[in-house]
């Protein structure tokens, strides 16, 4: 099974610069300016950070989770949650150990690790989970492609293939191609690209979107 993970981030990046002319002194550094400089910068992830992050499925399942619900999560609803899309069975039919499993593991592990990239709040304390600053900045899209499926981009390229052949065709006056009219030609491409983006953006907004839909997209 093949597997494609793409990610919008929305970083910036700041650059500050001090002039000094004569005997001019160089400013003293603004505590409250560091301060805020501070905080912005761990409010924002970078690449590799952005695929650490989605490379366990426990860590993308939390921020499905949390997506779907909107709001603050207690830790025992989560981890019920993901270890009923694990197991592929309802909350209902959890073994104790399949719960314990995974409430460990995201109290112990990646519940703490997205905690320190602000992706996620997590209060050990009170046993709850809610949205970081960081989530805001991060949209993740996930294409999981079966053994005998092709990823869009290859259709998208399939697509381009056939209608150049078929423009080609029609260029050259091959039947049946060539009985067609020009307008009816034109159509016929652009609807076959319309149709297949639209297709295309249904599916990347629901089924490939963490949070889109109730179950989150598998990579396993």
């Amino acid at each position: 099974m093949l597997y494609f993970i793409s990610g919008t981030l929305e970083c910036t990046l700041g650059w500050g610069m001090s002039t000094t002319t004569g005997s001019q002194e160089p400013s003293e550094p603004d505590p409250d300016s560091e301060s805020a400089s501070e905080s912005g910068a761990a409010e924002q992830l970078s690449y590799d950070e952005c695929f650490d992050l989605l490379s366990n499925h426990r860590r993308r399942y939390v921020l499905h989770y949390l997506r779907q619900e909107g709001g603050p999560v207690t830790l025992s609803d989560l981890s019920e949650q993901i270890a009923a899309w694990e197991n592929d069975t309802a909350i209902e039919g959890l073994s104790y150990d399949q719960r314990k499993r995974v409430y460990t593991s995201l109290q112990q592990v990646h519940l703490p690790r997205m905690d320190d990239l602000d992706v996620v709040e997590f209060d050990d304390r009170e046993g709850t989970v809610r949205d970081g600053p960081s989530a805001e900045n991060l949209d993740i899209y996930l294409e999981v492609v079966d053994q005998w499926d092709i990823p869009w981009s290859y259709f998208y390229l399939g697509l381009g293939v056939v209608n150049a052949a078929i423009i080609g065709a029609f260029a050259v006056g091959l039947w049946p191609v060539a009985a067609l009219p020009e307008i009816g030609l034109a159509v016929f491409v652009v609807t076959a690209f319309l149709v297949t983006s639209l297709a295309h953006l249904y599916v990347t907004r629901t089924e490939m979107r963490l949070g889109g839909s109730e179950e989150p997209p598998s990579v396993e």
